[in-house]
């Protein structure tokens, strides 16, 4: 498995079209969802800082995409040293490749001295959930929404500089 820091030609559209694919699949979401995955995720690649923002992914050796994950610290509407936790998505259960990009994403956190970081994602998602609250994410709010176009039970995670 081959991890790569930064944007990689296609990248974004294997993430969003993993997403698009297994939320579509397994949970019922629409284009509406797709489309804001590529919207925000463009913007954020547009912005992006490598002092502020992470953005990983592995690969097969056969150039395969595996997973990817985004620590974005440069969104001018978040409170400073707070950053956010995005487009988590792994395409191999039990590959290891989301454990080992999700430490790194921590690592980074830490490095750069962020003292909070947060995540929205929804109940049912117990293996994600499993692997937040094993880097020290907590649980801090949870309601009804449509923010991705399908009603869920949005959830909130934190974690703060301990």
């Amino acid at each position: 498995m081959k991890i790569c820091s930064g944007w990689q030609p296609g990248l974004i559209g294997e993430v969003v079209g993993r997403h698009g694919q297994y939320y579509a699949s397994a949970w019922g979401f629409t284009h509406f969802f797709e489309a804001k995955v590529a919207q925000d995720m463009g913007r954020f690649v547009q912005r992006y800082s490598a002092q502020h923002d992470l953005l990983l992914s592995a690969w097969d050796d056969d150039l395969a995409f595996r997973a990817s994950i985004s620590i974005d610290g440069s969104d001018p509407d978040l409170a400073r040293s707070t950053a956010h936790l995005r487009w988590f998505i792994s395409s191999a259960e039990r590959s290891g490749a989301g454990r080992v990009l999700l430490n790194k994403a921590m690592d980074f956190l830490v490095e750069r001295a962020y003292q909070s970081c947060y995540l929205t994602t929804f109940r049912g998602l117990d293996a994600a959930r499993a692997l937040y609250e094993s880097v020290g994410f907590n649980l801090v709010d949870e309601g009804e929404d449509e923010t991705w176009g399908t009603p869920v039970v949005e959830q909130r995670f934190e974690w703060r500089r301990g």
